[in-house]
C-alpha cells in the first residue's frame, strides 16, 4: 500500500466520522441545496442554536463547510458546503415549472446563471432583481462572449413582474435573498463582480456559478 492510497483512506475515514451524526448529516443535506445563515438552518431544523453552533465547527474542521460573511448587512454569516470526495449528498428536488434566478440589479449574476442554466438544463429559466438596473453591466456581457454564452435579449427586470407561481426561485446575490427572504427556495452566495469591474472578477462569477448549476440541474427531477 502506498502512502497516497494510505493517506486517502484516512481522509475518507475522518469525513464519515464527522457525517456520522444524523444532526451534522442534515446541516449538510440542507445546504447542499444552497448556501444559509446558521438562523435559517436553527429555524429549518428545529435545532437549538448552541448544538448547530457546535455541528457547524466540526464540519468546517473537517473541510466540509465554509463560511463567508454577507455582502449585504455585512454581519450575517452564510455557510457553504464544499465540494469533497465524499458526495454524500445526492437528494432530488421536485422539478420546478421553471428556475428564476434573482439578484439586486439583475445586471451580470443572474442573467449569466441564466445562461448556464440553459446550457445544462430543459427546465425553463428566466432572471428578475429587486432593484433593477438600467442596463447590462458591460462586464456580464464580455465575460458571456469569452464563456460562449449567449444572454439572448437580456435587460434587467423587476422581480414582481417576472415570478411565476410554480418558479423555483434561486438567488444569487445576498443582498436579495435577505430582501425577499422566505420567497427564496434556494440561495448561492455568489461574489458581485460588477464594484469590481475585472475580467478576473466576472471570471470568477461564472466558475462558481457554472459550479452551482452543474450541481443543481440533474437534481431537479
Amino acid at each position: 500500500m502506498n502512502a497516497e492510497w494510505t493517506d486517502g483512506l484516512r481522509r475518507r475515514a475522518e469525513l464519515h466520522s464527522a457525517l456520522s451524526d444524523p444532526g451534522r448529516l442534515a446541516v449538510v443535506e440542507l445546504l447542499a441545496r444552497g448556501d444559509a445563515s446558521p438562523s435559517e438552518l436553527s429555524a429549518a431544523l428545529s435545532m437549538p442554536s448552541n448544538l448547530l453552533a457546535h455541528h457547524v465547527s466540526v464540519l468546517v474542521e473537517h473541510g466540509l463547510v465554509a463560511r463567508t460573511r454577507s455582502e449585504g448587512d455585512r454581519r450575517r454569516t452564510y455557510l457553504r458546503l464544499l465540494a469533497h470526495e465524499l458526495e454524500p449528498v445526492t437528494s432530488a428536488l421536485p422539478r420546478p415549472d421553471r428556475v428564476l434566478f434573482v439578484c439586486t440589479a439583475n445586471s451580470a449574476r443572474s442573467h449569466l446563471a441564466v445562461a448556464l442554466w440553459r446550457r445544462a438544463s430543459t427546465v425553463p429559466a428566466a432572471s428578475a432583481g429587486t432593484h433593477p438596473a438600467a442596463r447590462i453591466a458591460p462586464g456580464a456581457a464580455a465575460a458571456a462572449r469569452r464563456h460562449g454564452l449567449d444572454l439572448l435579449d437580456a435587460r434587467p427586470r423587476q422581480l414582481d413582474a417576472v415570478r411565476q407561481a410554480g418558479d423555483l426561485v434561486v438567488t444569487v446575490c445576498d443582498r436579495a435573498h435577505e430582501e425577499v427572504g422566505r420567497a427564496a427556495d434556494v440561495h448561492w452566495s455568489v461574489p458581485d463582480p460588477v464594484p469590481s469591474g475585472s475580467a478576473a472578477a466576472f471570471d470568477r462569477a461564472v466558475a462558481e456559478l457554472d459550479r452551482r448549476v452543474t450541481d443543481l440541474a440533474p437534481r431537479l427531477v
